[in-house]
């Protein structure tokens, strides 16, 4: 299984030091893929719109997720079957389907467009407006917030009830429960959820390739990193271009986890901590 993981990923990063087109032997050129890389302008642009994409979708999908899940904690009549429906997004993800649903919600003239139309907003479709498009896909992630919902149910469970009895009793409203109790024990199960869909966000492809037509549109407002990683690797047939550029998504990936790590002793909270 080792194997079968560290050989691709090496073959990968010598590839990502060659001219490799599929057709003919691999050449070696050194940096010269990297360096094309910041001279790229739609390279550049798919980082700017995938960077973008994480820091809106992400705190929006975990607020969502955190919301129900706060909600599904009180007990109440039917809470399995709220549960089972809340989550189900998620188990269906991102699929082709969905990004065809998607797409004929959101485009021209679609079922959302006609829906505004009769409150007198007219916005001429989402799919095909420069300032939209983006946007139709952090609500399709936001949809998906199951997953992440569970996590935080989870974690309420673990949050002792006396500790909410006590600050009832010193005063404190459902406010301020909240922020001094739950947020400080929960801590910790946000910054898992926050690291996981991070990472996640930096990997969208398949609600990208659909919703666009697999091009990236309109005017690149789509181009999520890993869409234009395929069209260079598929479209193009450059394998060395498209390896160099699936290397510096590990090491931006890499680097976001590093910085969330060294920033977690300032807000997340463990058992037993004596900070």
């Amino acid at each position: 299984m080792l194997l079968l993981t560290l050989g691709p990923m090496a073959a990968s990063l010598y590839l990502s030091f060659t001219d490799y087109d599929l057709f003919a032997s691999p050449r070696w050129i050194g940096l010269g893929n990297y360096r094309e890389l910041f001279e790229d302008p739609r390279w550049l642009t798919s980082v700017e719109v995938t960077v973008k994409y994480a820091v809106i979708a992400t705190p929006l999908k975990l607020a969502a997720a955190l919301g129900v899940a706060l909600l599904l904690a009180r007990p109440r009549k039917g809470q399995g079957f709220y549960r089972a429906a809340f989550y189900a997004p998620s188990l269906i993800g991102a699929s082709v389907g969905v990004g065809i649903v998607w797409r004929a919600l959101f485009q021209d003239d679609g079922a959302v467009d006609k829906g505004l139309r009769l409150f007198g907003v007219e916005l001429g479709g989402w799919i095909g407006n420069v300032d939209l498009a983006a946007y139709t896909l952090v609500l399709l992630t936001m949809w998906q917030f199951g997953a992440p919902m569970v996590i935080f149910l989870a974690g309420l469970k673990q949050i002792p009830r006396d500790l909410y009895e006590s600050a009832e009793l010193d005063g404190a409203g459902a406010w301020r429960r909240f922020r001094s109790v739950t947020v400080p024990l929960l801590s910790p199960v946000i910054f898992f959820n926050l690291l996981l869909e991070l990472i996640h966000s930096f990997q969208v492809f398949t609600s990208s390739y659909v919703v666009s037509l697999g091009k990236g549109g309109p005017d690149d407002t789509t181009l999520f990193y890993t869409l234009y990683l395929y069209l260079k690797a598929f479209s193009e047939q450059r394998m060395g271009y498209a390896s160099a550029m699936a290397w510096m998504l590990v090491l931006g990936v890499g680097l976001v986890t590093v910085l969330l790590f060294r920033t977690q002793r300032g807000w997340v909270h463990y058992e037993g901590d004596t900070r």
